[in-house]
């Protein structure tokens, strides 16, 4: 049995993320400043955490390894966006922002990856990057930046901590998640789906399956990338419709 940490888990794709782990006997451990929506089961516990804040971070990560005996998967799944136009970006709206979706991957992977590291157990560290952070999108500069921030830890802790410990990060095009739902009206939607070639939004359930393959041993030799899954999005498709509000 793998011991999973997946941060950001009581909705969305981090959800559905733990409930995959769980279903293949791992047990999972959700890291989350929101309670679970759905009553934790024996396989996946929840840890009251705020990603930002780093010593909480490294005090939950410290009892996990100490109840569990070592950390096997990590997946910094924890987000947040604010849909506003660049200049109308408040300081602290954007720092907010950077500090969980980024920062919050910064700490969470560098207190597990010293766990790994001190014990010699090889380990595999993921992250939700995100298609915003290969490409411009409008509404989401601070967002965006996050996300590409995302993408360059990766390449470097891949570099840093190769061989024992992989890294890598799923970066997921529109998922109908509940973030997503608040966000944006039933037309803003629809304008969604009309610029990708799969023609809808992905559930939350494929972007953990991707998650899962990552820390598999089927993925034993991918490093240091990250895994698009978007419905063929960014392939060519315009994101003009992201930019206009209804």
């Amino acid at each position: 049995m793998r011991t999973v940490i997946v941060s950001g888990a009581s909705s969305g794709i981090g959800e559905a993320t733990a409930a995959r782990f769980a279903a293949a006997g791992d047990r999972v451990i959700n890291f989350d400043v929101a309670r679970p929506a759905v009553p934790v089961g024996s396989s996946i516990s929840w840890e009251e955490v705020d990603v930002s804040d780093w010593a909480a971070v490294a005090a939950a990560v410290a009892k996990v390894e100490s109840e569990h005996g070592g950390i096997d998967v990590v997946v910094a799944n924890a987000g947040i966006s604010i849909r506003h136009p660049a200049l109308e970006i408040s300081e602290e709206e954007a720092r907010r922002v950077l500090e969980v979706n980024l920062l919050g991957v910064l700490a969470l992977w560098r207190h597990t990856a010293r766990a790994m590291s001190a014990s010699a157990r090889p380990g595999v560290l993921l992250a939700t990057s995100s298609v915003n952070g290969l490409r411009g999108y409008p509404l989401y500069a601070d967002y965006n930046a996050s996300k590409a921030g995302i993408g360059a830890l990766c390449r470097t802790f891949a570099l840093e901590l190769a061989p024992l410990i992989r890294v890598a990060c799923v970066a997921p095009g529109a998922v109908l998640t509940p973030m997503q739902r608040a966000e944006y009206s039933d037309s803003m939607l629809e304008a969604v789906n009309g610029c990708i070639p799969a023609g809808r939004h992905a559930a939350p359930e494929e972007i953990a399956n991707a998650f899962f393959y990552l820390a598999s041993p089927d993925a034993a030799f991918v490093t240091g990338h990250e895994v698009v899954v978007d419905g063929g999005e960014i392939a060519g498709a315009t994101t003009t419709a992201l930019a206009k509000p209804n």
